[in-house]
């Protein structure tokens, strides 16, 4: 039976494109996709997930109603973190517990495909004039360093700083897993300090084992150059000071 949600003064648009959209009523989030597919690996990864997620209300598709989260996201791409160092440390155990959880049963992207994006993204980055070629080459040539074997851990997959909530030095939680599947544990790390370079010695003491910068840096050209033209196709501006571009200039 779905939950009805009661006393309401306003319906949010958290964020909307031609994929999803997702609605924020009271204290229920909405939400739409269009491929039912993500829904159902995210439905799947938070049931068999170790850390906290938001509780399934109810499903009807292409809805699915899930409660909000207590606290606040740990920060936001393109602006400082307020969150305190103790509450970077505790995301980076909250995601060690999941890299060392049982595999979810669906394979996530191989090598092979992460390179012929990489290859596809950088030709139309180059192609379209977007940026700097010297950016892109030398950028390139930094992500390559990310793309070795690595052994599959439960990832989250789009483990974005906005995506981990907190309240006060306590992770009270992880939202939006349509991304999640076998992977890198490192992918997980670097989305997550994508722009918060700074906070990754935090996290790296929170996941309390050694872990391999250079390829956690790697992580961050990958994601920044494979990102542009789905942000830029979106209506988002990787552009913005402190985001997807910056983090590429910040990388020379």
């Amino acid at each position: 039976m779905p939950t009805i949600i009661a006393d309401v003064d306003e319906v949010a648009v958290v964020v909307a494109h031609n994929e999803r959209a997702t609605l924020r009523v009271g204290d229920v989030f909405l939400k739409i996709d269009a491929d039912q597919r993500r829904t159902d690996v995210e439905v799947e990864a938070m049931a068999m997930s170790p850390i906290p997620t938001p509780d399934v209300l109810w499903r009807k598709p292409p809805v699915l109603a899930l409660a909000a989260l207590p606290g606040t996201a740990l920060g936001r791409l393109g602006e400082p973190s307020t969150a305190s160092s103790t509450a970077w440390a505790a995301a980076g155990a909250a995601i060690r517990r999941l890299h060392d959880a049982p595999l979810p049963p669906w394979p996530g992207r191989s090598l092979d495909e992460m390179a012929l994006r990489l290859d596809g993204e950088c030709e139309w980055l180059v192609t379209n004039g977007v940026l700097p070629t010297d950016l892109i080459t030398r950028n390139r040539r930094l992500a390559e360093a990310a793309l070795r074997p690595w052994t599959p851990v439960f990832t989250h997959g789009d483990l974005q700083v906005d995506h981990v909530f907190v309240d006060g030095d306590q992770i009270t939680g992880v939202i939006d897993w349509s991304e999640a599947a076998q992977g890198d544990a490192l992918y997980d790390l670097a989305i997550m300090t994508l722009g918060h370079g700074e906070q990754l010695g935090h996290v790296v003491a929170g996941y309390g084992i050694e872990v391999d910068l250079d390829v956690i840096r790697a992580w961050w050209s990958w994601r920044s150059l494979v990102v542009i033209r789905w942000l830029v196709e979106h209506g988002f501006d990787p552009f913005s000071p402190g985001c997807e571009v910056d983090v590429l200039r910040s990388q020379l």
